[in-house]
């Protein structure tokens, strides 16, 4: 660093960049992750020495947060003010369990036939949209105690009545929360098309990215829990 730049650094105004970087390494429980991943994790015996791991977790999720390429995280990497600390301030909070599924398939099928696959059998109420209409015998038998408050389509003449628009208004705002996870991965993660051949690879990149979004969206609760 130049005795100019180090002049000015004090004055320097924190980035959107540094301030989520900041966030997401406070929030991320790097320790538990670290654990779950550590059996799995090639140690480098007879070959090249490994890298440690928490080391490639945090590159691995600096590709996913930045949508980079390995070619391009790799030159990323360069730029130290774009690589997450080294220290982890994760602390425990406390246990809210928010539980998800998603399914990844080929585009000739249908929301609607992964419905029952999609449900755990413990909920009071399904959400969806009209791709989801007539599937109220299907939410019966997977989860018996559930009440169907799935969007219903309307005729393109004829359209919804007003009482049937101001229950489609309501089903929305509950919906909406849904949604805000997609945002977070197209908008801010960058996540606008596959990138991978093949269901596996795609799926496991979208499970890890719901997972990281999921972090971003309750991110002030647990920076206020840490």
């Amino acid at each position: 660093m130049s005795f100019a730049a180090a002049g000015f650094a004090r004055f320097a105004r924190t980035t959107k960049r540094a301030a989520f970087l900041s966030e997401m390494d406070s929030i991320v429980p790097w320790d538990r992750l670290c654990a779950v991943v550590e059996p799995h994790y090639p140690t480098g015996e007879g070959g090249r020495p490994a890298i440690a791991l928490e080391r490639m977790l945090r590159i691995y999720f600096l590709q996913q947060w930045f949508n980079l390429g390995d070619p391009t995280v790799e030159k990323a990497l360069y730029d130290r003010r774009m690589a997450l600390r080294d220290e982890s301030a994760y602390r425990d909070g406390q246990q809210n369990a928010y539980r998800a599924f998603l399914l990844a398939t080929p585009a000739n099928v249908h929301d609607s036939h992964l419905l029952p696959e999609l449900l755990h059998g413990e909920e009071t109420r399904v959400w969806g949209d009209a791709a989801y209409r007539g599937q109220t015998a299907a939410i019966r038998l997977r989860a018996p105690a559930a009440a169907d408050f799935t969007h219903r389509h309307s005729a393109r003449r004829e359209g919804l009545a007003k009482r049937e628009r101001a229950r489609h208004r309501s089903k929305a705002r509950v919906r909406a929360r849904v949604e805000h996870a997609f945002r977070v991965l197209k908008r801010i993660f960058g996540f606008a098309k596959v990138r991978y051949r093949g269901i596996a690879k795609n799926a496991h990149r979208l499970v890890i990215n719901f997972a990281l979004a999921s972090l971003y969206l309750h991110r002030r609760r647990l920076l206020s829990q840490a």
